[in-house]
């Protein structure tokens, strides 16, 4: 399968290369990024380099898909967007994402993910996209929630960052839940 180019009225959601090095590594060297990321704050561009490598891994091997955000506008890539723990026979994956800061509350974040969900449920034919949040990241568990995206539960001690344990919130959309959101 050919990387998926999607398209919204802002954004176009993008394959991720290494040209886009630099971007990603000004996204996620941020502490108030990662501080809800379940990884610690990257300190040298090589870093954004590998998790380049690994998104590239992830698709080819099926196993996950993961866009850079793109503003239109500007042609800035301003994030990422995408699906980890892709299970194409359980028809199951986690979205997941990450904006610049200087770009929060514009609803890029919201535009990105609604594209994904369309993608994920009308393209791939996904049941269940799930997402794992830290409880204090209220902001993007309000706007899942906002999506369609239900709590299930807390997973305890289900992340370590930063030599420390975090809980983590579940929430979970399915396909038919979804399908019916888009009929209103």
């Amino acid at each position: 399968m050919n990387f998926p180019i999607l398209e919204t009225k802002r954004l176009k959601l993008i394959e991720i290369t290494h040209q886009h090095v630099d971007s990603i590594y000004e996204v996620l060297s941020l502490e108030e990024v990662t501080r809800f990321y379940g990884t610690n704050r990257f300190t040298l561009p090589i870093e954004a380099s590998r998790l380049i490598d690994m998104f590239h891994k992830n698709f080819h091997e099926k196993k996950g898909i993961r866009w850079g955000i793109k503003i239109k506008e500007n042609q800035k890539i301003i994030g990422t967007v995408g699906l980890n723990a892709l299970h194409m026979n359980n028809k199951r994956a986690e979205i997941g994402y990450e904006i610049h800061p200087t770009f929060w509350r514009m609803g890029y974040a919201s535009e990105a993910i609604k594209e994904v969900l369309a993608f994920s449920f009308n393209q791939l034919h996904l049941y269940r996209l799930g997402a794992v949040v830290f409880p204090e990241n209220e902001a993007s568990i309000n706007l899942l929630m906002k999506l369609g995206f239900e709590q299930e539960g807390l997973l305890r001690g289900y992340i370590h960052q930063n030599d420390e344990f975090h809980d983590t919130c579940v929430l979970s959309l399915l396909q038919t839940d979804w399908k019916r959101s888009q009929e209103n």
